[in-house]
């Protein structure tokens, strides 16, 4: 029997309907559960072939748990390794090696000094930094925010220098980015899973929380196709299973504005049904043909282009169009 798991925090809606359409499916040899961890022995395998996490990233247990899954065969969706390893700056930077458009950014050092570090720590640092320059090149108003991590926490809309420097100087030891702001005619939120599912959700980020999916934009369809290809393109290169894309659609030009969201909401009161009936079915699809691909004692984790490619000791350019099934 191979077992599909599935690690969660507070949210119900997505987990508990997962693991009942997999079941529903009574597909021989498959079956599906919430994880469930009594023990975490080193070297020790789970007795899952897929895990699905959608918590990890707030539990750091979990992902030390999750590392030793797939380390002993587990196929873990996401790859625990990637997702400890990247962040936002780098992945703008990949994202632009990609060809698909950005934001311009820069990277900050953080305000106040990392503890256990002193002034002499930074010899390689220029003071003062490049402040002029940076500025010219992202321009007002511009967004300031951490480089790493996810949601709206420490994110300043900036419209001055002056500004600039009060809100810096509010952000302690976090490392930050600062990033053009995107005037937009229309908004999209994209799911990507398995390298080649794409849902398109028209999406307005200034509307009240519950109202943000409930939106249409008359957009062409070249547009939609090109964020298709966009977020395959993003989620093959990172080697992301189950990810959001977000897109602020400038001009005619989508511009990826984030794309780091491997634990992305799928909660039914918030991205609606019909988005909630796509995600649950393609995500319970993707994970039994994980299962059934799954090898013992093999490494079944995805890893990106960009890995593979540096393992073949090349650069990755833009991906080949994938084959994509459209919602």
């Amino acid at each position: 029997m191979k077992k599909i798991g599935i690690l969660f925090g507070w949210e119900r809606s997505f987990p508990n309907a997962f693991v009942e359409r997999i079941n529903a499916k009574n597909i021989k040899g498959i079956s599906a559960e919430p994880v469930n961890i009594a023990k975490v022995q080193q070297g020790a395998p789970t007795d899952y072939a897929v895990i699905v996490d959608r918590i990890s990233q707030d539990v750091p247990f979990y992902r030390a748990y999750l590392k030793n899954a797939a380390l002993t065969g587990t196929a873990v969706i996401n790859n625990p390794f990637w997702w400890s390893a990247d962040e936002k700056f780098f992945n703008n930077a990949l994202a632009v090696h990609i060809g698909v458009p950005v934001p311009k950014t820069v990277l900050l050092p953080s305000k106040d000094r990392p503890d256990d570090t002193r002034a002499e720590s930074f010899a390689n640092l220029a003071f003062p930094l490049d402040w002029e320059g940076m500025f010219d090149y992202i321009g007002f108003p511009a967004f300031m925010k951490p480089f790493a991590g996810g949601g709206w926490k420490h994110v300043y809309k900036l419209e001055s220098r002056n500004e600039f420097f009060a809100k810096y100087n509010e952000t302690g030891q976090l490392v930050m980015l600062l990033q053009e702001a995107i005037d937009f005619d229309s908004y999209f939120r994209c799911y990507g899973i398995g390298g080649k599912h794409v849902r398109i959700m028209h999406y307005e980020p200034r509307n009240p929380h519950h109202l943000r999916y409930a939106v249409q934009h008359d957009v062409p369809d070249s547009l939609i196709k090109t964020m298709e290809d966009y977020t395959l393109r993003l989620c093959q290169a990172l080697g992301y299973d189950f990810n959001t894309v977000e897109f602020a659609v400038r001009d005619g030009i989508p511009i990826a504005i984030d794309f780091c969201n491997p634990a992305p909401d799928a909660e039914v009161s918030s991205v609606g049904q019909e988005n909630f009936d796509w995600v649950v079915e393609t995500a319970a699809n993707f994970a039994i043909e994980r299962a059934q691909a799954h090898e013992d004692g093999k490494n079944n984790l995805t890893w990106g282009t960009f890995m593979q490619d540096a393992v073949a000791g090349k650069m990755s350019g833009p991906p080949a169009p994938a084959k994509k099934k459209k919602a």
